[in-house]
């Protein structure tokens, strides 16, 4: 029987148990966002190290072939560290070594970091393989490397919260009818066709696979005859009373283009919609907030948030009229 290989390193499983550590945990934020956090240096200066310590990025770039050169500095040390990166999958994967840069460092280690969709979370999971047990028991006893791995990602949670909170966009609105209507509503797309989008355009479905990795691509075209495109990419689906999905502007193929009224608004939109029904009536919330955004696109759409409010309001009493002509 083969044996089954420890990932990226071509070491069989068995023969590793005492070399490696593993940390692992669920995220509460999507996919997309963890990755751009874990891989921003502009990000990774607000968050990476234990308590205590600060880190200084002085290069970072995350591709195949490409290095990343920092200093943790805290309680009087100094830590030159350097990554060298094997493998990048965006959004779903790192594999690297990590050493301290200097030439025949013997100390460097494998590491594979896996960001894994659990819904509208991540799992992220973080897996270190070290040249032997020894090394590995020394890091553990020294510098507390499980201790200080958790501690790491506790000070990445707070960061994806502040980061989360900052950016994020909400929307509620009550509907006088129950959630089976208002859901399918989101997820039909004859009845998508009849209030989504702008105020006085009409929309034409083109696609709709609602599915996890699903797409809703639709045009929208202006009395006048401008057009465009957009699409939704369903992230989870919970019927009938949530939605993740991922909107943004495209081209008639479903591929994903710049908003076609400004150049620095955000390629996409992480949304999480939910719906609660009481008395026969359903609280609508629609949260979303731009993900893998440069500062420029950030704050062009913080300065957008009185125009989506008011669009999205103009959307919304769409959908309040289809429901209540529709709610027999």
């Amino acid at each position: 029987m083969a044996k089954e290989n420890y990932p990226d390193s071509g070491v069989a499983a068995s023969d590793i148990a005492d070399r490696e550590i593993i940390i692992s945990r669920l995220i509460n934020a999507p996919q997309a966002l963890v990755y751009e956090v874990w891989t921003d240096p502009a990000h990774i200066e607000k968050w990476w190290g234990p308590n205590g310590f600060t880190t200084k990025v002085h290069e970072m770039n995350v591709k195949k072939g490409g290095i990343w050169r920092s200093t943790m500095e805290g309680f009087g040390m100094s830590f030159p560290n350097r990554v060298d990166y094997l493998e990048v999958v965006k959004p779903e994967r790192l594999v690297y070594t990590l050493g301290s840069g200097e030439p025949g460092d013997k100390e460097a280690f494998h590491v594979t970091v896996t960001f894994s969709k659990q819904g509208d979370k991540t799992l992220l999971t973080m897996r270190s393989l070290f040249n032997t047990a020894a090394q590995r028991e020394r890091v553990i006893k020294e510098f507390k490397a499980i201790e200080g791995g958790n501690q790491t990602l506790d000070r990445f949670e707070q960061q994806l919260a502040e980061i989360s909170t900052a950016r994020e966009q909400v929307f509620t609105r009550e509907f006088n009818a129950p959630l089976e209507l208002v859901f399918k509503a989101w997820t039909e797309p004859e009845r998508l066709a009849q209030w989504w989008g702008p105020k006085g355009f009409k929309l034409d479905v083109a696609r709709m696979e609602l599915r996890p990795g699903g797409m809703f691509l639709y045009r929208m075209s202006s009395p006048e005859g401008f057009e465009m495109w957009g699409k939704f990419v369903f992230e989870q689906i919970d019927a009938p009373g949530r939605l993740a999905f991922i909107n943004s502007f495209s081209d008639k193929d479903g591929n994903t283009t710049r908003a076609p009224f400004s150049a620095d608004w955000p390629l996409e939109i992480y949304n999480i919609l939910t719906l609660t029904e009481s008395a026969g009536k359903t609280m609508l919330t629609l949260r979303g907030w731009p993900i893998d955004v440069n500062e420029t696109e950030l704050r062009t759409f913080n300065a957008g948030r009185s125009s989506m409010q008011q669009g999205f309001a103009g959307t919304f009493e769409q959908l309040d009229a289809y429901l209540a002509a529709n709610n027999k």
